[in-house]
């Protein structure tokens, strides 16, 4: 039979292509702007994407789980019902939502499985300090 050495060297080759293999295979999509998205939203449709943008003011409902994201020319409603969200949430916020592209009822939806915000609060309080 083999070697103990040739037996550990083959466990440690399969392991690191199996692991090369995960990481190749669930890679992260890109993120784009909601402006980017909305250039050609039909291609993206039922798939996974990462979407960048900032909340409209007033437009973040709890009772239907849904905000607008937009960007310089665009917008897009995001449903958060499921989706795992960053303390933070609010209007004027920039965000970063992923989740599955829908089209219904004639509109397109993001459904979130996470929303990331930006913290705006340590960077006020730097701004303060050099005044």
């Amino acid at each position: 039979m083999w070697a103990r050495r040739t037996r550990v060297l083959v466990l440690g080759a399969v392991l690191t292509l199996g692991l090369l293999a995960t990481v190749l295979l669930q890679s992260p999509a890109p993120t784009q702007t909601v402006d980017e998205l909305m250039a050609s939203p039909d291609r993206h449709i039922d798939e996974e994407i990462a979407l960048r943008g900032e909340v409209r003011d007033g437009t973040i409902d709890n009772s239907t789980m849904t905000f607008v994201l937009e960007g310089a020319s665009s917008s897009i409603t995001v449903r958060f019902t499921d989706a795992m969200v960053s303390n933070g949430l609010d209007d004027n916020r920039t965000v970063y939502a992923e989740g599955t592209l829908l089209y219904e009822n004639g509109v397109y939806v993001l459904e979130a499985e996470v929303i990331k915000t930006s913290c705006p609060s340590k960077y006020e309080e730097e701004a303060s300090t050099e005044q």
